[in-house]
């Protein structure tokens, strides 16, 4: 297949998205299909295999780390030159409205995913009484594809109760290769906890942003004896985040990559991740290959991954004192850690990145299908 994947962030942003995205392209490539990524621009012209065009655009003025890339004829012109079977729009919002017009004027077939809970972010940035418009749009948007993917049970229930029609779930995925117990390190531990690094030590991994709600790990650690908290990451927020915590033993870490990111979730004793908008949330399969116990809000995508009291805790969002009692239960497990983490890394080995690749190739094999029937609507 030839498929061309409109998105609004990837390569060099890091993201949970672009870490999807990036291993699809090279799962599809590796496969034998062909892919052209269409991007805002970031200097890259390939990733393994799959060219890029890049589009020049502008920094989003409420999260300057997104671009927003606005369609251009150059667009057109490189799609009829690739000739693609299929259009993969990721996130519609601007240079995803681009393939959604090339698919109807070129009669292109076009899948569209949801990654970004957007509706539920805009409270986080004093804009909630847009919500309903928001829906409106996206519904508007995705109701053009002949297949919409989300990447949880709770968000295809939630896509669907808001009009989005023909929604399937397209399964998680993680590197349980690079992701490993094997790379815990007090070296790492040491770096993480400011060279304090006997007391509990607590991993806030991702992107540092309002809606990610990473302020409210601040009670957990107070509570905790002689806790230490790391945050490894950066984003728009991290201002206000180091105000916040400035009278607390937390470190801002920045990012980290490849198998320094691995050892960072692999030497903590708990991931905290009390974010309440996640249709997934990636980066807690990558905590529990790593064999680190999470603790995380009961929302969203997040109950597909964590089955409370056996591979992590979960809390209600609702409860103000519900992430402590949460925390406080894992510290106070014992024993019962190790059963946790050997249980969180069994069930991140079930979801590989191949076979959620595979699953999308059958997907996308699906629409072809039904496309070339004679009667398909």
């Amino acid at each position: 297949m030839r498929i061309a994947l409109f998105t609004e962030t990837f390569l060099p942003k890091v993201d949970g998205i672009v870490t999807r995205l990036k291993h699809t392209v090279e799962h599809l490539q590796r496969f034998g299909d062909q892919v052209l990524v269409f991007s805002p621009e970031g200097g890259l012209q390939e990733y393994k295999g799959a060219k890029i065009h890049g589009v020049s655009g502008f920094p989003l003025p409420l999260y300057p780390e997104l671009k927003l890339a606005l369609p251009r004829p150059s667009i057109g012109e490189a799609l009829e030159a690739f000739k693609p079977d299929l259009i993969h729009v990721v996130n519609p919002a601007v240079l995803g409205l681009a393939g959604i017009y090339y698919s109807k004027s070129l009669d292109i077939p076009l899948v569209a995913s949801y990654h970004t809970h957007l509706p539920k972010y805009l409270e986080h940035y004093g804009l909630g009484m847009l919500e309903g418009l928001l829906w409106e749009i996206l519904k508007g948007m995705h109701n053009q594809a002949q297949l919409n993917l989300c990447t949880s049970t709770a968000m295809q229930q939630e896509l669907t109760e808001h009009g989005i029609e023909r929604v399937e779930v397209w399964q998680r995925g993680v590197d349980t290769e690079l992701f490993r117990p094997a790379l815990a390190s007090q070296e790492m531990r040491s770096h993480l906890s400011q060279g304090c690094s006997d007391g509990p030590l607590l991993v806030y991994i991702g992107r540092l942003s309002a809606e990610k709600e990473i302020d409210r790990i601040k009670p957990v650690l107070e509570t905790i004896p002689n806790a230490r908290l790391a945050l490894v990451g950066d984003g728009p927020y991290r201002e206000e985040l180091e105000k916040h915590f400035a009278d607390t033993p937390t470190h801002f870490v920045g990012y980290l990559a490849g198998e320094e990111l691995a050892s960072a979730y692999a030497s903590a004793d708990a991931f905290i991740f009390p974010s309440r908008t996640e249709t997934l949330g990636l980066v807690l399969l990558e905590a529990m290959a790593a064999g680190c116990p999470v603790v995380a809000a009961r929302s969203g995508g997040i109950p597909d991954i964590v089955t409370d009291g056996v591979n992590g805790y979960m809390f209600d969002p609702t409860d103000e004192e519900g992430a402590i009692a949460a925390a406080q239960r894992l510290f106070d497990s014992g024993n019962e850690r190790e059963t946790l983490r050997r249980n969180a890394r069994l069930e991140a080995e079930r979801w590989g990145w191949a076979a959620a690749t595979r699953q999308l190739q059958q997907y996308y094999q699906d629409v072809l299908t039904a496309e070339s029937m004679p009667f398909a609507a």
